[in-house]
Parts: C-alpha cells; structure tokens; sequence
C-alpha cells in the first residue's frame, strides 16, 4: 500500500503559480507588505481562504479583516507565507477525510489549532523558532489527506474510522492499514515540492524525535502540539495530558505549555 501511495506522490502536479510568486516575494529582502499584497490579491481564492483565516477564532484579532493588507500587516509576511502556503496544499490535494472521521473544514481547523498552539508556546520558550514551527505545525497532517484516499480505495473506511475514533496512537493505527503514517507521507510530499530540507526533516522525524539529531527540539515540539491536539479529540483532558506526559518524560518546562493551552 505505501507504494501505491508514493507513487501518488510521485504523480501530484507542482504547486500553483501563486504559490511561487509569494515565496519569491518574502524571499526578496527589499520587499514590502504591499508587495506581497498585490501577489495575494491577484488570486480571487487566495484573497477568501486568506481573509477567512484571519477572521477566525484561532487569532483573536480584535476588529474584522476585511483586506490583504490588513491581515498581511496583523500577521507578518512570515506568518502569512506560512498560511498561504498550507492553503495553496490543500486546494491542490483532493480533501476527503471521512476514513479519520472529520469533515475538510474540521481537518482544516485542526491543523490551525496545532500552528496556533505551537505558536503561543514558543513565543515563551524560544521566538526564534517560531517561524519554522509554525509551518511545520501547519503542514505535519497534510500526509493524512493521501492516507484517507487510501483507505476508501481499499474499501476500508469503517473499520479505519472505528479505530481511528478511540485511539490515542493514531500512528500505530495508520501503520496497521497501509504500513505508513502521516509523518512519513507528509515529508515524501514536501521533499517532492522541493521544501526546505530542515521542515521536511522536523516533520519526518516528529513521531520519532530522538532519531532528528540536531533537529530534534523541532520534531519533538511537533509531537507534543499533535499529541494535544489529535484529528480524533483536540485539546482534549486526555491529549493535554498525554502531551504533558511528554514535556515531564523531557524535563522540560511544563508552565509555558499549559500557559499557551489556557490561551487557545
């Protein structure tokens, strides 16, 4: 099954045109805000999905956003390329996500929580690892996207989404059925879109942080946010519990973690 899978991979078309135009502008250290605006505005679907995102919960902006510019100048030209970025994925890769039980738009809020949460919580630990984390927490599920496809290929939805439901290693479970897990097929996508080698590898190695060497602060972040906020009970008693479980396992400073949950 993993073969048939990264033969998907292999076979998916390059990211649109947009995409591209909004990396070389926040690429450009002489660019400004308003350049990367008018690459923004250029793409009717990017405008909606950006604003829609900006005017959600999640950022708690105190006024509605109602231009690019407004929300470029809210959240930064890194945060926004961030999120331009994971809706540029998601309007490629067709988006059935029935077999873990979650509609696309909840798939969709979830990957949000997991970037929002990643966020508040570094600010407090270390900013300078915001940027990077954010993308990989806004990117690490997109692998579930082809493993879902998968499985209604195989005609096994119900028995997958019964596991899914009440699991709280959902790695294990997506092993069992097509001998891959989201990890693993996430940084296969991003490594056959030519990303940054350093996302591709916090993210494969976010299951298994103790294989990332010097990456492994990254990956293991990575695991904590996913482990309190799972597709299947986000931020949940027992997903924050077992991502505590983690943070004590790691000696590592519980309050900037709980602090950043209490603001979610």
């Amino acid at each position: 099954m993993i073969e048939d899978i990264v033969d998907r991979i292999r076979s998916l078309p390059p990211l649109p045109k947009s995409f591209a135009e909004v990396n070389s502008v926040c690429s450009n250290p002489n660019s400004a805000i308003s350049d990367l605006a008018k690459v923004i505005e250029s793409d009717p679907m990017l405008v909606a999905n950006l604003l829609k995102v900006a005017n959600s919960p999640l950022y708690s902006f105190q006024r509605e956003i109602k231009s690019v510019l407004q929300a470029i100048s809210l959240f930064g030209m890194s945060t926004t390329r961030s999120l331009i970025t994971s809706i540029s994925v998601k309007k490629l890769l067709n988006v059935d996500m029935e077999p873990y039980g979650v509609t696309p738009e909840e798939f969709v809020h979830i990957s949000g929580l997991q970037s929002s949460l990643i966020m508040k919580w570094y600010k407090k630990v270390d900013a300078s690892k915001v940027d990077e984390l954010f993308l990989a927490a806004l990117l690490q599920e997109t692998g579930k996207i082809l493993i879902a496809d998968e499985i209604v290929r195989n005609d096994e939805v119900y028995q997958f989404k019964s596991e899914i439901q009440t699991a709280f290693n959902i790695p294990n479970v997506e092993k069992m059925y097509v001998d891959t897990t989201t990890a693993e097929i996430t940084s296969k996508i991003f490594e056959h879109w030519g990303f940054d080698e350093k996302i591709v590898n916090m993210i494969r190695f976010s299951d298994n942080y103790d294989r990332a060497e010097d990456l492994r602060e990254y990956s293991l972040a990575l695991k904590i946010v996913k482990t309190a906020v799972p597709i299947n009970s986000p931020l949940s008693e027992r997903s924050i519990n077992g991502a505590v479980a983690i943070l004590e396992k790691e000696d590592m400073n519980i309050q900037p973690f709980l602090d950043a949950v209490g603001d979610m």
